[in-house]
């Protein structure tokens, strides 16, 4: 190390110490702006004894190695590197928690927080299988990073008839160099990616067979981990994205919201991806019944919560092909994300009884025994399993990215999302913050990313069965056709912001009227569309159309009998959604209680007895 920067290092540790670093004599409350550099559960723990697990983010501009040297000034023990956002892994005193936020290089520090694992039938429902037989599509050429509990070592449904389909395994909570899955879920989500079909003739074939997968391993046997090692797989990809050519990532896991996607660094993470033209897709979470078996609203978990994130419900193929049954999930997460209030989910997939590949000697292939499935060829153990959960639903999705993008490869991540959102099909029996857009339809989105790459020679695939309307941020836009070079794709146009970075007016496509679309009328905010999202209330003004949710339910305050939203209790016989106290010194999300002092969390492991294992009559 050169001397200037060795000395700037030392500057950095001695602003450290001269603000509020732990000594007999020194204040260890910190400054109020030291404070709100914590998220809400390191706040908490600043007044206790022991230790945290944190990351800590540093400023762009801080001098490499200074947060190392400052972790280790205020008694904190080094871990790895995040560098996707600046930041990196420690143990820290709870009691220099305060000091470690007071240097002017610490952009935030927040706790490391536990995370969890959050198709025949599936293919021809959302029309995947008719996109294969039509047009050839099966994600080949296409790179999805799966960031769960691993692969197996070889599965007749992964391979190539050379070798396996998995070009890349990274273990992150092991550092095995082998791939292995112990606790079965991330083989379970491969197959529905990438699974080719192999040991049921074809039958469970996942929906982009064709597509290569980068496998990172960020669960333990038993399904949980640490979000910093999900945020290191997440810089794992984005580093490695051009040589794998990975253009879709898949998280099936998930954890609670504390803080706002602003700060989060799980969420800055996936920012971060997004904007290096990574699709991510995320489960929204299994909590949309509370423990009475009700009907509950803000459950969507992070990093579903942030609005770059394409977020996906469940539904249920009800065991049928024909779409007209299907329904929405009762277990699936709804909107509203906690603290932002951002309009989620983006949209729904099916997510119950998903039959798709099992690992022997994994958690839940021995749990799940009575739901393992046989193949067609003859093996010592059942090659498949059926499961249920957003952990199934995102892949879906995550799937038919892939195929949108084998057809148009120039989409970027705002243009996915816009395309899904607008070929879905709405159910009008359900609320925007229920089913989002509406039910995944792969094969309109298919055909649409197809005449966007091409629309000269294209023919526009416009049906009366889309949705065609898109929910940007919680303003739900209607009224225009999409075309691919509006400005809200851009890489740096955030989903959801009314103006691009250079300060003109997000726009969408062209408006439309009943007959015909006028090429000539950018469809923007602005003009001639409705755009305002009243949320609690119902929506009947000049100036809009519909409304994300139309219930008369008002943020934070109570109704005898209806819905209450927010973190409010219920006298009468409603809904109660967001917050429960479990009367221990730690923090319980959603109900649940874990008598102690440490921190519940959910994820898209699925504890709704609507989420047991479905296996569909053959």
């Amino acid at each position: 190390m050169s001397k200037p920067a060795t000395v700037v290092r030392l500057l950095a540790v001695l602003l450290l110490i001269c603000g509020a670093a732990p000594t007999a004599s020194t204040s260890l409350a910190g400054s109020q702006d030291s404070l709100d550099k914590l998220d809400p559960l390191l706040q908490q723990r600043t007044a206790r004894t022991g230790t945290s697990r944190v990351i800590v983010r540093g400023i762009e501009s801080a001098p490499a190695g200074t947060l190392a040297d400052l972790i280790q000034q205020t008694g904190g023990v080094v871990g790895r590197k995040v560098n996707v956002i600046r930041g990196r892994v420690a143990e820290v005193p709870n009691a220099s928690l305060t000091a470690l936020a007071n240097s002017p290089y610490v952009a935030g520090l927040s706790l490391d927080r536990l995370i969890t694992a959050a198709n025949e039938r599936t293919g021809a429902t959302i029309g995947s299988t008719s996109v294969r037989q039509e047009y050839g599509y099966d994600g080949s050429g296409i790179g999805v990073a799966i960031i769960d509990s691993g692969v197996g070592p070889a599965h007749d449904d992964l391979s190539d008839g050379t070798g396996q389909r998995v070009d890349r395994f990274v273990d992150f909570i092991n550092g095995a160099p082998t791939a292995y899955d112990d606790y079965g879920h991330g083989a379970h989500v491969a197959g529905i990616i990438a699974g080719n079909g192999f040991d049921s003739g074809g039958a469970r074939a996942g929906v982009a067979p064709g597509a290569r997968l980068t496998v990172l391993k960020v669960l333990d046997g038993s399904g949980t981990g640490y979000i910093s090692d999900v945020i290191a797989a997440i810089d794992y990809v984005v580093e490695n994205k051009t040589a794998l050519n990975i253009r879709v990532m898949n998280l099936s896991v998930a954890t609670g919201v504390y803080e706002s996607y602003n700060t989060d660094p799980l969420t800055l993470a996936t920012q971060r991806a997004v904007r290096a033209g990574i699709v991510v897709v995320a489960a929204a979470g299994n909590n949309g019944r509370s423990p009475k078996g009700l009907t509950q609203y803000g459950g969507i978990t992070a990093p579903g919560n942030a609005p770059w994130v394409l977020t996906v419900g469940a539904s249920s193929h009800m065991g049928t092909v024909d779409r007209s049954d299907d329904t929405v999930a009762s277990f699936t997460s709804r909107g509203p994300g906690a603290i932002d209030y951002a309009a989620k989910p983006d949209l729904v997939a099916p997510g119950v009884g998903i039959e798709s590949l099992s690992e022997p000697a994994s958690t839940l292939y021995t749990a799940g025994a009575p739901y393992l499935l046989k193949g067609t060829v003859p093996m010592t153990y059942f090659p498949y399993l059926s499961l249920s959960g957003t952990s199934m639903s995102a892949p879906v999705v995550s799937a038919t990215v892939a195929l949108m993008l084998q057809a148009n490869p120039s989409l970027t991540p705002n243009e996915v999302k816009a395309i899904l959102q607008y070929t879905a099909q709405f159910y009008p029996g359900y609320d925007r913050l229920t089913e989002g857009a509406g039910f995944l339809n792969t094969k309109g989105a298919v055909e649409l990313a197809r005449h966007l790459a091409s629309p000269d020679t294209v023919e526009y695939p416009a049906s009366d069965t889309w949705a065609a309307r898109i929910i940007w941020g919680n303003r739900l836009l209607k009224g225009g056709r999409l075309t691919s070079a509006a400005s809200a794709w851009a890489a740096d146009v955030t989903w959801g912001a009314s103006t691009t970075t250079a300060g003109t007016a997000v726009e969408f496509g062209i408006l439309c009227s009943l007959d015909s679309c006028d090429g000539n009328r950018p469809w923007r905010f602005g003009q001639g569309n409705p755009f305002n999202v009243v949320w609690g209330a119902a929506c009947g003004g000049s100036n809009c159309y519909d409304t994300v949710w139309s219930t008369t339910v008002v943020w934070g305050t109570s109704e005898g009998d209806g819905t209450v939203v927010w973190g409010t209790s219920d006298e009468g016989d409603g809904t109660v959604v967001w917050g429960t106290s479990d009367g221990s010194d730690g923090t319980v999300v959603w109900g649940t209680s874990d008598g102690s002092d440490g921190t519940v969390v959910w994820g898209t492991s699925c504890g709704d007895p609507a989420c047991e294992p479905v296996i569909w009559p053959h």
